[in-house]
C-alpha cells in the first residue's frame, strides 16, 4: 500500500527516533522526531475528542509555528482535511474562507486574534483553539491543555493514499478564493521530486522563512525535510538579520527564499556572518533577475534551485538547477520527473485545446500536468472544467520553450500582480476603492519594483479635484476588506482611462505609461 502523510511521520520517527525534527525559534522549543510523534498522537485525539472525523476540515491562522506543523501531520493521521490560511488576510477574507471551508476546528495565535475575534462574534457554531496560553479570550480554548491530557496513542483510522489531504486557499482571477484540494499520494509525490532535485538527506537542516502556510515552503521544503528525517528550524517570520544569525547558530544547509527576501539578505553585511554551512539555496513564488542570481554566486556562494509552478501542482512544476542558473537566467527550467509542459494557443471563447502546440520560441499559454496535479477545487465544478480541461491544468501564465526544452515564463493572462511573492488581484482592490464616494473610475496594475518584484499602482478618476491620495490610503486602512500588503503603494489621478472600443479598459497601456490625461496628482504611498 502507498505511504499516507500521517505514516511517513511514524516511518520517519522509527528510523530517526533522537534526532532533532524542529526547533522553533519563537519558543526556544526543540523535540526530536520521537518526541514530535508523541506530541502529534496526542493532538490527534484532542481533535477526535472535539468532533473531528475522517474528511472534516481542520483550519489554521498560524505564522511558521510547531502547532501548525503537528496539525499537518495530525489532520493527515486522522484523515482530516487540512486547510492553512494566510495570516495576512483581513477579517472578511478569512471569513469567507471559514464558510466556504466550514471547518470543525480554527486554530490560530494571539498574533491573529484581531481577525478572528470578529468572526468568532457572528459565526457562534465554529469552535475555535489559540495556541498561545493565556493570551486568548472565552470564545476560544487552550491548544496545548487540550493536547497535554490527551492520551499518547496512535489513531487506528483507514487513511487511504487517494484521500484528500489538504484544502489550500489561493484567489482566482476575480480575486474570489478558491480552495485547492490535494490528496496524500499528490504531495507525498511532490515531496519525492524535492528530495532528489535539491539532493536532500538526513544530515540537512533547512530553516522556514517563507510562510509555511504556501505551499512553497510547506510542501516543497518543510515536508520534504520530515520525510527524509532532516531537521526544521522554524523562524515565525522573515527578519533578514535573525535569518543570517540563525544560519550561522544552528548550521542551516538549505534556504528557500521568494526572490524578496534575497534582495532584503543581500542588503544587510553577509560579509559578517559564518554562512559556510549553507549549501544550498531555493527560489520561486516570482521570477529573479538575473544580476541578483550573479549576487548571490558571488556573495553567498551557494547553489541556487529555482522551481516554478502553482499551489494547483502542488506547486513545484519546472526547475532551474545549480549548474544552469547562470547560463539560463530567467528561464523556469525543464519539468520535473513525472510531469510535462506543453506551450499552447491561448483559447479565445473557452480554455486553451492542449492539441494546439505551438513552436519553440512562440509565446502562448503554459499547460502542465503531472502526479501532483490537483483533485480539483473544492465545491467549484465550472472552474473544475476550465482549469483541468482535457487533463491538463490551464495555468493562465504566458511563455514558451526554447529550442532545448527550457521554459520561459513571459507573462500572465490575467492581470495578477505578484509582489513579495503574494498574488495580488486588482479587482479586489479595485472593488473596495469604488466603495469610495469620490472615486469615478479605477484600474489598479503592477509596476516593477526593485525590492518587492512589483508593488501596487491605482490608476483614478476623480469625481473631483479634491480627492487626494491620503485620503485613499485611509479609507483602505480603516476598511476590513483589504489585507494592508495589497494596498496600493502609488496613485495615479488621471481625466480618462485608456479603453478599447467595447468600453473595456486597456491595462497594458496603463503598464506601458499611456495613462489618459493627468489632472495633476500623483503620490507614492
Amino acid at each position: 500500500m502507498y505511504p499516507t502523510i500521517g505514516t511517513l511521520l511514524e516511518q520517519t520517527a522509527e528510523r530517526h527516533p533522537d534526532r532533532e525534527a524542529i526547533l522553533d525559534l519563537r519558543q526556544n522549543r526543540r523535540v526530536t522526531y520521537e518526541q514530535w510523534n508523541q506530541h502529534v498522537n496526542r493532538l490527534a485525539r484532542a481533535l477526535t475528542d472535539a468532533g473531528v472525523k475522517k474528511g472534516d476540515r481542520v483550519s489554521a491562522v498560524l505564522y511558521n509555528t510547531l502547532e501548525l506543523g503537528s496539525l499537518f501531520f495530525a489532520c493527515a493521521k486522522l484523515g482530516a482535511v487540512f486547510n492553512p490560511i494566510n495570516y495576512r488576510l483581513s477579517s472578511e477574507e478569512i471569513a469567507f474562507i471559514l464558510r466556504d471551508a466550514e471547518p470543525k476546528v480554527v486554530v490560530f495565535e494571539s498574533m491573529v486574534e484581531a481577525q478572528i475575534r470578529p468572526i468568532a462574534e457572528r459565526q457562534d457554531d465554529l469552535v475555535f483553539w489559540c495556541i498561545d496560553r493565556g493570551t486568548s479570550s472565552g470564545y476560544a480554548q487552550d491548544y496545548w491543555e487540550l493536547v497535554e491530557k490527551a492520551p499518547d496513542l496512535s489513531i487506528n483510522i483507514n487513511v487511504d493514499e487517494q484521500d484528500t489531504f489538504s484544502i489550500m486557499y489561493t484567489s482566482g482571477t476575480t480575486g474570489k478564493p478558491k480552495g485547492v484540494m490535494h490528496r496524500h499520494r499528490d504531495l507525498i509525490e511532490q515531496s519525492q521530486i524535492l528530495i532528489a532535485m535539491t539532493q536532500l538527506t538526513p544530515r540537512d537542516r533547512g530553516l522556514a522563512v517563507a510562510p509555511m502556510f504556501h505551499a512553497a515552503e510547506l510542501h516543497c521544503c518543510f515536508l520534504p525535510r520530515v520525510h527524509i528525517g532532516a531537521g526544521n528550524v522554524l523562524l515565525h517570520q522573515f527578519d533578514a538579520r535573525t535569518v543570517l544569525e540563525t544560519i550561522q547558530r544552528e548550521q542551516v544547509t538549505m534556504l528557500f527564499a521568494a526572490p524578496t527576501m534575497w534582495n532584503l539578505l543581500l542588503k544587510e553585511n553577509v560579509e559578517d556572518y559564518d554562512l559556510s554551512s549553507l549549501r544550498l539555496g531555493l527560489y520561486g513564488a516570482a521570477p529573479m533577475a538575473p544580476s541578483m542570481v550573479r549576487t548571490i554566486h558571488e556573495r553567498l556562494g551557494i547553489g541556487l534551485v529555482q522551481a516554478y509552478g502553482m499551489t494547483e501542482m502542488g506547486p513545484a512544476v519546472t526547475f532551474l538547477l545549480p549548474d544552469e542558473q547562470l547560463k539560463k537566467a530567467g528561464s523556469a527550467g525543464k519539468p520535473a520527473i513525472h510531469h510535462e509542459v506543453r506551450v499552447v494557443r491561448p483559447g479565445t471563447d473557452g480554455p486553451s485545446e492542449p492539441e494546439e502546440v505551438l513552436p519553440p520560441g512562440e509565446v502562448g499559454e503554459i499547460l502542465v500536468r503531472g502526479t501532483c496535479l490537483m483533485q480539483g477545487y473544492y465545491k467549484r465544478e465550472e472552474a473544475n472544467r476550465k482549469a483541468l480541461y482535457k487533463g491538463w491544468y490551464h495555468s493562465g501564465d504566458l511563455g514558451y520553450l526554447d529550442e532545448e526544452g527550457y521554459l520561459w515564463v513571459v507573462d500572465r493572462m490575467d492581470d495578477m500582480i505578484i509582489s513579495g511573492g503574494e498574488n495580488i488581484y486588482p479587482r479586489e482592490i479595485e472593488d473596495v476603492l469604488y466603495e469610495h464616494p469620490g472615486v469615478f473610475e479605477v484600474a489598479v496594475v503592477g509596476e516593477p519594483d526593485e525590492t518587492w518584484g512589483e508593488r501596487v499602482v491605482a490608476y483614478v478618476v476623480p469625481k473631483d479635484h479634491s480627492l487626494t491620495e491620503e485620503t485613499l490610503d485611509a479609507f483602505l486602512r480603516e476598511s476590513d476588506k483589504l489585507s494592508n500588503y495589497k494596498r496600493p503603494r502609488r496613485y495615479v489621478f488621471v481625466e480618462a482611462l485608456p479603453k478599447n472600443a467595447s468600453g473595456k479598459i486597456q491595462r497594458y497601456r496603463l503598464r506601458s505609461g499611456a495613462t489618459g490625461v493627468s489632472v495633476g496628482q500623483e503620490g507614492a504611498g
